[in-house]
């Protein structure tokens, strides 16, 4: 006996299988099997103490996910000199208080934050091949497509006071300043680029000469805020939102990034070089998905911790 298309039976099952097993792995294993990423970044003044950051991002909290809030607690482990949150904490409307207690370790310790646009909007079910789709189109996020319309508002400002009340630094198109291990460290940042709310006339300029060190932060790593930080001659950007192209293929890699970076800086170290300057770019992968999208291919959950060393 044949299926319709002239493929035996046998085979059509045991694609079948092999496709179901894969989903399984995907969903059930490896969106679970949390990673720390540990990486040493040559970016400092001769001199400088060495900084332990630790970077969070794309948390996309679901409530009852209670390995991914342990996971995230027992970070605090590592006592980190300074965290760095790169924003889309939520996938759920209600996930606001397991976000904060999955992060309430680490807010013990100095951090600074930037928001997503899954922190202002719920999430919606798409077509996965859509971002195939708006890849080859040059359409991202707001950037090309469509504004939402309907879109579903999450309380995220709860959230907000609660990081503030910690003592995390809201980096949202503006600049701050925190006192770390001595070090007077510098921070400008973006709202996110993926739905047009990053604004960088608002703290353009470049690093502070005052400061020890300067870092920019955002969310959505467009190259046109890429080009931006690194005209001003950032010697460090760190940002999350591609989920390392989350469904990836083995021994290849990412094949899209949900922006207009491309798919070799979609995750980790690399470096971004615009009018003669150059930036170390960070891109996490994150440790979440999508609700409606819960897989993971050949790209596990992470996050990072960086040790910023003085140059060589």
């Amino acid at each position: 006996m044949h299926a319709r298309h002239g493929l035996p039976l046998k085979v059509t099952a045991s694609l079948a299988a092999v496709g179901a097993a894969g989903v399984a792995y995907a969903a059930g294993f490896e969106a679970r099997s949390f990673r720390l990423r540990r990486i040493t970044v040559p970016v400092l003044p001769a001199g400088m103490r060495p900084l332990r950051v630790l970077q969070v991002s794309d948390i996309h909290m679901v409530g009852g996910q209670r390995k991914k809030r342990a996971w995230l607690q027992s970070l605090a482990g590592l006592r980190p000199d300074l965290v760095v949150n790169t924003g889309d904490n939520l996938s759920d409307t209600e996930g606001v208080p397991e976000v904060l207690d999955a992060l309430g370790p680490l807010m013990d310790f100095p951090g600074v934050y930037v928001f997503g646009s899954n922190d202002y909007y719920g999430p919606r079910l798409r077509n996965p091949g859509r971002y195939l789709i708006e890849k080859v189109q040059g359409r991202h996020g707001l950037n090309g497509n469509k504004p939402v319309v309907g879109a579903v508002h999450n309380p995220w400002e709860g959230m907000r006071d609660a990081f503030d009340a910690a003592g995390w630094l809201n980096l949202t198109n503006t600049r701050a300043r925190l006192k770390v291990n001595g070090l007077e460290l510098a921070f400008t940042g973006l709202d996110d680029p993926h739905i047009k709310r990053d604004r960088y006339e608002r703290v353009a300029g470049g690093p502070e000469t005052d400061a020890d060190f300067s870092v920019a932060v955002v969310h959505a790593p467009y190259l046109r805020v890429l080009e931006a930080f690194t005209a001003d001659r950032y010697p460090l950007i760190l940002a999350g939102h591609t989920h390392g192209g989350q469904l990836c293929v083995p021994f290849y890699g990412a094949l899209v990034t949900n922006c207009d970076l491309d798919t070799k800086r979609v995750k980790g170290l690399s470096t971004y070089e615009t009018q003669g300057q150059r930036s170390y770019l960070h891109v996490s992968a994150g440790c979440g998905t999508n609700r409606f999208t819960p897989v993971r291919f050949a790209c596990p959950p992470e996050a990072t911790l960086l040790t910023l060393a003085p140059k060589a």
